[in-house]
């Protein structure tokens, strides 16, 4: 049997949630039974209306994929959500945070009766009841990134814990985490070859999703957190090319490859597909409605660090200061579904 073969028929395997229960909602059929007894068929009812959208081959990718979902907040569970209806065969859901009230207002998984879950669970339970034949994996992670601190620091270097955190070989990663240096990880990750990986900007502080686009990194705009993330992609890509250039070469020839690339990566594409809102940020009022979220930084972050002005308090998806729908962090989301799906299905 084929790879694609074989996992195409573990999704007719019941739902499996590491570390936890996915229980459907009441009523519903429980994970791997449905009301006629016949799983596939039931799976093929909800599904198979993509067969018609796609066609035979494209679906058969999409019900075979697996996709992680790094960071499952305002962006990240409608993504999942997207994923786990368009009959994916497994999720891997990765953040370490818990539900809360403020949280209600735009994730898919945050309803009154999960405030105080672990999000990861919560969605992992709403996918049971969606598509009883995904397996579920959960992972309670952040995303660590290496640390490498000077030499003479005294502080130990720290390996940071991706791919590691991966339970499973995957398709596709979507990047919908906040963190600069979480995302610096998995774009370096991703353009050693590793992985595919699309990556979802910041949905604070935006009221129209009309405004969201998909575009390389390089022509991503009106977006801090991303615009941070490129910039630290292209010092990275430079000092890579610089170390290509030193084995045996002159000084002069050095620096004029050096100049060279650099005058390059301003303008080439940087092979990274984005999902960001073309509308400029509106900046909060004085009030502190977002200070309910989470505490203060202990640092400035990438998001503020690449505004005008450093602004202290909440720094996510949701705030950064800012504050933040529905109607944008879902679109988003849906478009970084999509996005994912179409390198699934080898569309153009």
């Amino acid at each position: 049997m084929s790879e694609l073969a074989a996992r195409q028929a573990a999704t007719a395997s019941n739902v499996v949630v590491e570390d936890s229960v996915a229980t459907p909602a009441a009523g519903a059929a429980a994970p791997g039974a449905t009301r006629d007894g016949d799983l596939d068929a039931d799976l093929e009812r909800r599904f198979g209306g993509l067969r018609r959208l796609w066609g035979d081959a494209a679906y058969q990718r999409v019900r075979a994929a697996r996709v992680a979902v790094v960071g499952v907040g305002g962006v990240g569970s409608w993504a999942v959500e997207a994923l786990a209806r368009c009959g994916v065969a497994e999720l891997v859901l990765i953040d370490f945070d818990q539900v809360a009230e403020s949280n209600i207002n735009r994730q898919v998984q945050a309803l009154g009766d999960t405030v105080g879950a672990a999000k990861v669970t919560a969605l992992a339970r709403r996918i049971a009841d969606i598509h009883p034949g995904c397996r579920v994996h959960e992972v309670e992670q952040f995303v660590e990134a290496p640390l490498n601190p000077p030499a003479d620091s005294g502080v130990a270097p720290q390996p940071g814990n991706w791919p590691a955190v991966l339970p499973i070989e995957v398709d596709v990663v979507i990047d919908a985490c906040d963190q600069g240096a979480a995302k610096l990880t998995l774009a370096a990750w991703s353009l050693a070859g590793h992985g595919r990986l699309v990556i979802a900007g910041a949905a604070g502080g935006k009221t129209r999703p009309q405004a969201i686009d998909v575009a390389d990194l390089a022509e991503v705009t009106h977006d801090p957190l991303l615009a941070t993330l490129r910039q630290r992609v292209r010092r990275l890509l430079r000092d890579q090319a610089g170390a290509a250039l030193e084995a045996g070469r002159p000084l002069a020839v050095r620096k004029a490859k050096a100049k060279q690339a650099k005058q390059a990566n301003q303008a080439d594409l940087l092979g990274l597909r984005c999902v960001f809102s073309r509308e400029a940020v509106v900046r909060p009022g004085t009030d502190a409605s977002c200070a309910l979220d989470v505490a203060p930084p202990t640092a400035v972050d990438d998001v503020s660090a690449a505004t005008p002005s450093a602004m202290p308090g909440p720094t996510g998806l949701n705030c950064a200061g800012y504050g933040s729908s529905v109607m944008v962090t879902a679109s988003m989301g849906l478009a970084a579904a999509e996005e994912a799906l179409r390198l699934v299905r080898g569309a153009r």
